[in-house]
């Protein structure tokens, strides 16, 4: 396991350089698992062969992504190199507890095309009353309507799910193409298997 790190002032924690006893972990492929203890998010990385990166650690417990920290800083240094073009925004998208599918759909479509515009988006699922002390539900709910829009383009999670005064808010952006060939093939493969049990 490697414990070097970016010979310049932005250093680069990863693996035991981590100082936290527990992370925000999200995998290789984008999912997010949540907080987990350090120890854990490690040998999760190491069963995989890569290294537990520490993304950011603006908040806390810090995010940190299962990857290959070689990768990773070559992807730094691109997005390092790449002019700036129009964009970049950070859009809104409300969600309510009871959002319907119907309207998940819409609010998906509007977040995709956010994102094709090289935008960031804030989604916020607000809670009233009663409804705030059922967080495990309301996370539910956001992850059905992450579920709706990866049928539409891939995304990534900028930033995890976190509490607020009221109630969640993430941030996502715009997701690799092969990330998304990745869930139709894992859709595609479960469909066959399915297909196979009912013959």
């Amino acid at each position: 396991m490697k414990n070097y790190k970016k010979n310049n002032s932005n250093r680069v924690f990863i693996n035991n350089q981590i100082r936290a006893k527990e992370v925000r972990l999200i995998t290789e492929d984008g999912q997010q698992i949540g907080v987990t203890p350090i120890s854990q998010a490690i040998s999760m990385a190491e069963e995989k062969g890569l290294d537990l990166v520490q993304v950011t650690e603006k908040v806390s417990p810090p995010v940190c992504k299962i990857a290959d920290y070689g990768k990773y800083l070559y992807q730094l240094k691109k997005k390092e190199k790449k002019p700036h073009k129009k964009g970049g925004e950070t859009k809104g998208i409300r969600l309510k507890f009871k959002t319907g599918e119907h309207d998940l759909l819409t609010k998906a479509k509007q977040s995709a095309k956010f994102l094709e515009q090289g935008n960031r988006v804030k989604i916020d699922l607000i809670l009233r009353g009663r409804e705030k002390a059922l967080r495990n539900q309301a996370q539910i709910q956001i992850n059905k309507f992450l579920d709706i829009l990866k049928e539409i383009t891939p995304i990534e999670i900028d930033q995890p799910s976190k509490k607020n005064p009221r109630g969640l808010s993430l941030i996502i952006k715009k997701g690799h193409e092969q990330t998304k060939d990745k869930e139709i093939s894992k859709q595609k493969v479960q469909s066959d298997q399915e297909r196979k049990s009912n013959a």
